[in-house]
C-alpha cells in the first residue's frame, strides 16, 4: 500500500492550508482568504502611516509579541560612539530620516513591540536580524513592509513583502486577506564551479525567466545545488526572488536549516522538560513534514544546470539585464521585439555603455558590499577570503571608494573578532556600521551623478543608489576583484581554481551565542503619550466607481517603484503631498531642477486622470505604497497595463486606484489614442473603457471581490474584524498545536521591560 498522501501538496500548499483562519470549502483558491501571520517585521520607512491609521481608528496592536522592529533603511552607517548614549538629534542629520526614526521609537513604545534601536548590538537590516535571532522559523507566515522579506523563505517559511495599508491590517488583526498564488519549482542540478556563488545563480535564473517570469507564483527552489548550500547562500537566492516577479521564494527545510536555528534566542528552546519532549523536539517533528509531496503539481517548472553558470554581472537597469563577466554589452539592434529593443536602448543610454563593450573593460568608481542580499557573516568571510589570497599589499585601486556594511551589529562584532575588518581596512575599504546603506540610497551613502558602482545589492534600477548613479550587481568576491582592479573583473582570473574553493570556515554560518545579547531586554518602556495622529478624514478614500479625463500614455516595460517615486522622497510621515514626487527623476532635471520634456510635464497630460502603459510588469520592485500615493496625489485614479508587480497591484486596491490588466495589443491601441489627448471614460460598474472622442469601447474584467471592495470603498480591516472570533479560535488552536511559536511562553519575555539597550 502506498504511503504517499491521497492529495499530494507542495510545500507552499501546506503552509498556506495551515494558516487559513476560516476553513470553508466554498471559498475557491482564486478568492481572498484570511491568512494568519506568525511573524511580522517592522522598520521605519513603511510603518509611520500604518501606525497613524491604527491610532486614528482607535485600534491597538493585536500581537506585539509576534512583531519585531528595527531601524535600518535610512539610518547612517558612519561610526557610532561605542558605549555612549545614542542621541538621534546628533547622529541622524537628515531631518526627514530622523523624523521617521523617532516616529518608529514612539510607535513601538506605545504598542509594546520588541525593538532593536541604534544602541542595541542586535540592530541591523530587518531580514538579517530576523534570521540570526531565530525569529523566523520553518512553516511560518512572515511579512514585512519590504519586498525583500522573500529572503526568509530560505527557512521553509512563506515570507513576503506587503504595503503600508497591509502593515496596518496585520498590526490590527494579525492576519491578511490574500489570494493564493500559483506554484513554481526551479530545480538546480549539479555543483557551482569555483568562483560562482548563489548570487550568480539567482542573477542567472532571473536572466533566464525574466524579471516578470514568476509574477503570480511562489517559487520553490530545489535540487542538488540547493541542498549543498548553507543557509545564508539560500537566503541570498530567496532574497532576489522578488526581482523575478515572484510573491515569495521557498527552500525545503532540512538539517542545514535546523542546525542554523538551534540555540538562537527566539528559536524553540531545547532546555524544557515535558512529557512530550522539549519545544525544540515538538518543532522538529513538525518541520520535518515540510516538504513537497511526491506527485505534487507545480504550475510551472524550470530546470537549471549549475555548471552552465559563470560569475554574473548586470549591464542595464533591471536585474534581468545580466551576462557572464566574460560577456559583452548587448547590441539592441539585434533584438527583434521593438519594446524590448527600446528598453535596452534606454538602459544603455542611462548606463552610458556602448554595445559590444567587454564587461571587464568597464571602469568603476565605487564598490559596495552589503545589503540584505550579501551582508551576512559568510558574505564577509567570502570577501575577506578573496582579499587574503591577494596578499597584504593588495589595495583598493586609485580613484575607487569602497565600503563594507555589515548586516547587523552582531555580524559586525563577529567579523571584528575574526579580524576580517583588519583585512578590509588595510586594503583601503571603509568599515561601516550596520544598515541598508547604499542599497537603497535613503541615507547619505549614495552614488553621485554619473558614478559607477560594483554592488552586492539586489537592484540596479535607475537612480536606485543615487540620482544618476549606475549600478552593476555582483557577488562579494566579484566586488573585491573590482575594487582592487578598478574595473569589473572575473574573480577567477586572480587565482587558481582550487584557491577559490571556500574553506569550511567561510561557509560556516554559526555565531557565538554571547553575541546575541539578552533576549529579554529589547522592549522599550510602554508609553501612553498622545502621538501625532492622522485624522480618519485624511485616510484617502478607497472607493472607485468611474473616472473620466485625459489619459497619459507610457511606452515602457518594467516601470519599477523607484521610477514611480525615488527612494529619497519616501521619508514623509503622511500619505499625501507626493504629487511632485511622481516620476520625479524623469520630470525634473537632477542638476537644475527645471522641468524636462517628460510627458507628464506636457499639456494636457499635466491633468491626466488615467495612466495607460503598453509595457508589462508595471509597478515591479519595492513594496513601498508611496508609489500609489504619488499617483493618486497627482490625480491618477486608474492604471491600465498588461501586467503588474503583485504588491503594487494590491497597494492600488487599498487606495481606491483601479488597476486594469489588458492584452499588450489592446494597451498599445489605448496608448495611441491617449497620445491624441482624447478623453477616456473608465466605468467599473459596467467594466468598460470608452475612448470618448472615437466612441471605441473596450471591456475589462475585475476580480469580483476586488470589484466590490472598490465600488464600496471597503476598509479591509473592518471586514476582517467581523471575523474576530474566528481569529481568536485559530489562535487558541495554534497555541495548542504549535506552542513553540508562542514567544510569550518563554520565561520573562513579556514580563521584563527595560530600556537598557547599551552595547
Amino acid at each position: 500500500m502506498s504511503s504517499e498522501p491521497r492529495n499530494p501538496c507542495t510545500l507552499y500548499d501546506k503552509i498556506w492550508n495551515n494558516h487559513i483562519v476560516l476553513s470553508s470549502p466554498s471559498i475557491a483558491n482564486d478568492l481572498p482568504q484570511i491568512i494568519y501571520v506568525d511573524r511580522h517585521l517592522v522598520h521605519e520607512v513603511s510603518s509611520p502611516q500604518a501606525f497613524s491609521g491604527l491610532w486614528a481608528a482607535k485600534r491597538s496592536v493585536r500581537r506585539p509579541d509576534c512583531t519585531l522592529a528595527t531601524a535600518d533603511h535610512n539610518v547612517p552607517t558612519t561610526p557610532r560612539a561605542d558605549g555612549q548614549l545614542f542621541e538621534a538629534e546628533k547622529y541622524i542629520h537628515d531631518k526627514a530620516s530622523r523624523a521617521q526614526y523617532m516616529a518608529l521609537e514612539k510607535n513601538v513604545r506605545k504598542s509594546g513591540i520588541p525593538y532593536y534601536g541604534l544602541k542595541d548590538i542586535r540592530q541591523g537590516i530587518v531580514h538579517v536580524i530576523a534570521a540570526e535571532q531565530g525569529f523566523i522559523l520553518p512553516g511560518t507566515v512572515c511579512v514585512c513592509g519590504d519586498s525583500h522579506t522573500s529572503t526568509l523563505g530560505a527557512f521553509g517559511a512563506l515570507a513576503f513583502g506587503i504595503g503600508t495599508s497591509e502593515v496596518e491590517h496585520v498590526l490590527a488583526t494579525q492576519t491578511l486577506r490574500l489570494c493564493k498564488s500559483k506554484n513554481m519549482r526551479i530545480t538546480i542540478s549539479g555543483s557551482l564551479t569555483p568562483g560562482v556563488t548563489s548570487k550568480d545563480l539567482i542573477l542567472h535564473i532571473i536572466g533566464v525567466i525574466g524579471t516578470a517570469g514568476a509574477v503570480g507564483f511562489v517559487i520553490e527552489y530545489g535540487g542538488e545545488t540547493v541542498k549543498n548550500m548553507n543557509m545564508e547562500e539560500r537566503m541570498t537566492m530567496c532574497n532576489m526572488s522578488i526581482e523575478a516577479g515572484a510573491r515569495a521564494g521557498l527552500v525545503e527545510p532540512d538539517e542545514v536549516t535546523f542546525t542554523y536555528l538551534y540555540g538562537r534566542p527566539m528559536a524553540p528552546s531545547s532546555n524544557e522538560n515535558a512529557e512530550d519532549g522539549t519545544a525544540w523536539d515538538q518543532a522538529m517533528a513538525y518541520w520535518k513534514t515540510l516538504k513537497s509531496d511526491t506527485g505534487a503539481i507545480f504550475d510551472r517548472e524550470v530546470s537549471i544546470c549549475a555548471e552552465d553558470i559563470a560569475p554574473s554581472v548586470t549591464w542595464g537597469t533591471s536585474p534581468e539585464d545580466n551576462v557572464p563577466i566574460t560577456g559583452q554589452v548587448p547590441d539592441p539592434s539585434l533584438i527583434e521585439n521593438p519594446q524590448r529593443r527600446q528598453a535596452v536602448e534606454k538602459s544603455l543610454s542611462y548606463m552610458d555603455l556602448q554595445p559590444g563593450t567587454r564587461m571587464e573593460d568597464i571602469v568603476i568608481n565605487k564598490v559596495f558590499i552589503g545589503s540584505c542580499t550579501n551582508s551576512r557573516i559568510t558574505d564577509l568571510r567570502a570577501a575577506a577570503h578573496v582579499l587574503s589570497l591577494l596578499g597584504p599589499t593588495a589595495k583598493v585601486a586609485s580613484g575607487v571608494q569602497a565600503m563594507i556594511v555589515p548586516g547587523s551589529g552582531v555580524v559586525k562584532r563577529q567579523a571584528e573578532e575574526e579580524g576580517l575588518h583588519v583585512l578590509f581596512q588595510r586594503a583601503g575599504f571603509d568599515w561601516r556600521e550596520p544598515g541598508c546603506s547604499m542599497c537603497v540610497g535613503l541615507n547619505s551613502d549614495q552614488l553621485g551623478n554619473g558614478e559607477r558602482c560594483a554592488s552586492t545589492s539586489n537592484r540596479n534600477f535607475r537612480d536606485r543608489q543615487g540620482t544618476g548613479g549606475r549600478t552593476h550587481l555582483v557577488s562579494p568576491g566579484m566586488a573585491i576583484a573590482a575594487a582592487i582592479s578598478g574595473h569589473l573583473m572575473d574573480v577567477r582570473k586572480l587565482f587558481h581554481a582550487e584557491e577559490l574553493i571556500q574553506r569550511k570556515k567561510i561557509s560556516d554560518h554559526t555565531l557565538p551565542s554571547t553575541l546575541f545579547g539578552n533576549p529579554e531586554a529589547h522592549i522599550l518602556p510602554l508609553i501612553q503619550d498622545n502621538l501625532a495622529q492622522t485624522p480618519a478624514s485624511v485616510r484617502q478614500s478607497r472607493q472607485f466607481i468611474s473616472v473620466q479625463g485625459v489619459s497619459v500614455p507610457l511606452q515602457m516595460e518594467n516601470i519599477d517603484t523607484d521610477m514611480l517615486i525615488p527612494a529619497p522622497l519616501v521619508k514623509g510621515l503622511t500619505r499625501t503631498g507626493l504629487a511632485s514626487a511622481l516620476f520625479n527623476r524623469f520630470r525634473f532635471d537632477p542638476g537644475s531642477g527645471q522641468d524636462t520634456d517628460f510627458i507628464l510635464n506636457k499639456i494636457p497630460f499635466t491633468r491626466a486622470k488615467i495612466m495607460v502603459c503598453s509595457g508589462a510588469n508595471f509597478g515591479c520592485g519595492s513594496s513601498r505604497e508611496h508609489a500609489v500615493w504619488a499617483l493618486k496625489d497627482f490625480g491618477i485614479a486608474c492604471v491600465i497595463a498588461p501586467s503588474y508587480g503583485e504588491i503594487f497591484f494590491n497597494n492600488c486596491l487599498q487606495n481606491g486606484v483601479l488597476p486594469i490588466s489588458l492584452s499588450q495589443s489592446t494597451c498599445q491601441i489605448l496608448v495611441e489614442y491617449a497620445y491624441t489627448g482624447g478623453f477616456m471614460d473608465v466605468d467599473l460598474v459596467k467594466e468598460q473603457i470608452l475612448c470618448v472622442d472615437t466612441g471605441v469601447l473596450f471591456s475589462f474584467r475585475t476580480d469580483p471581490v476586488n470589484r466590490q471592495r472598490l465600488l464600496m470603498g471597503t476598509d479591509d480591516i473592518d471586514v476582517t474584524l467581523e471575523h474576530v472570533q474566528d481569529i481568536v479560535e485559530y489562535e487558541l488552536q495554534r497555541k495548542t498545536k504549535y506552542q513553540w511559536l508562542e514567544l510569550g511562553f518563554k520565561s520573562g519575555f513579556r514580563k521584563t521591560i527595560t530600556n537598557d539597550l547599551s552595547w
